[in-house]
């Protein structure tokens, strides 16, 4: 992971299982994979880490841009991925005087106007072998890629994978393929999912919040397994997705922690230890193949799977009917006075239906201290949730709500006051969706 200043701290990320559909910019119900992920074996991707750590023991302790230890590196993931079905591409740059390389690894078949890519930085820093950051996330992308091909699985979005060079230097490799990239395959990629770091010592359990869907897909994963997640702010920006959303391309990942200190609340959900980094080793000589959770290591890896099954083989049709959204975040006062988000729905003939969806985006860490409404333009009042799901975080949740005694048009506000002291969030998004 490259160092930069992370963007703002935001609460938990949610419990509740949602049925997914493809990559159209929001979580959708509906569709879900035809095709079960498959379980991702740990003894694969620790076996990975091993080779990985072999090539570092060999030339000179790390595998940094510019060394042979990185030229040997993409040799060794470019040999499995080769004898395993995929056409390859080694695409090289320069950098502080040295040759660069990105490896990209494409699947064939699926549709070619709907790329669906996942990577991971495959440079360590100088100053050690880089397990944790990122032979982590590289050997879990390798092995989800070659239980793709062990799966023999025929998506319906083409599959692309890659493992990013001199990341640790300023994202040099992601940024130079994204720039190399036309505009007309740039807007081929439907969404690109980054895993730089996921199997710290003392692990957290982060979900990038950045593309809806991609991330909801993370959150019901985990939430499959009962394990709270976090949004993603340590690394906000610092690892190779961020060329791919400046770009306008949809993002997410996971990450597991760097050297952020793990707080008391969070070794009460996750386990490990309180009042230490995440990853103790981060940038150093000990990031060595015994600096690994095995058990974030596994989950982590499986939920790559998950992703990659789902995202892959969705539809990408989206939801019919005429939605007006707000994105716009609106602070949640603790304990406070109510806050609104409003949207303005125009160009509907007549009343609005008995069926009208209404999502609901909150990112809370308590929601069972909210009470949530939905105000018609005439003042009436639909309660949605009324302090209800406990201590479970976040409201991510289409309601349906008999309007068809409102008119349509006019200024609808999605209303959220919290009843209770301690924890906080914020409104993140609110959305009308007219049949």
């Amino acid at each position: 992971m490259n160092i930069s200043v992370p963007r703002r701290v935001t609460a938990a990320a949610a419990l509740a299982a949602l049925a997914l559909g493809g990559l159209t910019g929001t979580a959708s119900a509906g569709s879900q994979a035809a095709v079960a992920a498959p379980d991702i074996p740990l003894a694969n991707v620790k076996q990975h880490l091993a080779d990985l750590q072999s090539i570092a023991t060999a030339n000179g302790g790390n595998r940094a841009h510019g060394r042979t230890g990185y030229k040997a590196s993409i040799d060794f993931v470019k040999a499995k991925l080769d004898a395993a079905g995929y056409t390859t591409t080694l695409q090289t740059f320069t950098s502080s005087g040295a040759t660069g390389y990105n490896l990209i690894a494409d699947w064939p078949g699926g549709d070619p106007n709907q790329v669906l890519m996942a990577g991971s930085h495959l440079d360590s820093v100088t100053a050690g072998p880089g397990i944790n950051d990122n032979g982590s996330g590289s050997a879990a992308t390798l092995e989800t890629a070659l239980a793709v091909s062990r799966a023999q699985l025929q998506p319906t979005k083409h599959l692309r994978f890659g493992w990013w060079g001199a990341e640790e230097l300023g994202l040099v490799g992601s940024k130079y393929y994204v720039n190399n990239l036309p505009a007309a395959e740039r807007s081929k990629i439907s969404g690109y999912l980054n895993f730089d770091m996921i199997g710290s010592p003392n692990p957290g359990y982060f979900v990038y919040d950045d593309d809806p869907t991609i991330e909801q897909t993370f959150k019901t994963y985990f939430a499959g397994l009962g394990i709270p997640t976090e949004i993603e702010t340590e690394g906000d920006g610092r690892s190779d997705h961020a060329p791919f959303k400046n770009v306008g391309i949809p993002v997410g990942g996971l990450f597991s922690g760097a050297d952020y200190t793990k707080t008391s609340a969070q070794a009460q959900k996750w386990g490990g230890t309180a009042g230490q980094a995440f990853d103790r080793c981060y940038h150093s000589s000990c990031d060595t193949t015994a600096n690994i959770n095995d058990t974030a290591l596994d989950r982590n890896a499986d939920a790559i799977a998950y992703a990659i099954w789902n995202l892959s083989t969705g539809t990408t049709t989206p939801p019919t009917g005429t939605v007006f959204e707000n994105t716009a975040d609106v602070s949640i006062p603790d304990n406070g006075a109510a806050v609104t988000s409003t949207v303005n729905v125009t160009g509907i003939t007549g009343n609005a239906p008995s069926t009208l969806k209404v999502g609901v985006d909150i990112v809370h860490t308590y929601i069972g201290d909210l009470v949530v409404d939905l105000i018609a333009p005439d003042g009436s009042v639909y309660s949605l949730s009324n302090r209800a799901g406990g201590s479970a975080d976040n409201i991510n949740q289409t309601y349906t709500v008999n309007a068809s005694s409102e008119v349509a048009n006019g200024a609808w506000k999605l209303r959220v006051q919290d009843k209770a002291s301690v924890d906080t969030g914020y409104i993140s998004g609110f959305k009308l969706t007219f049949p």
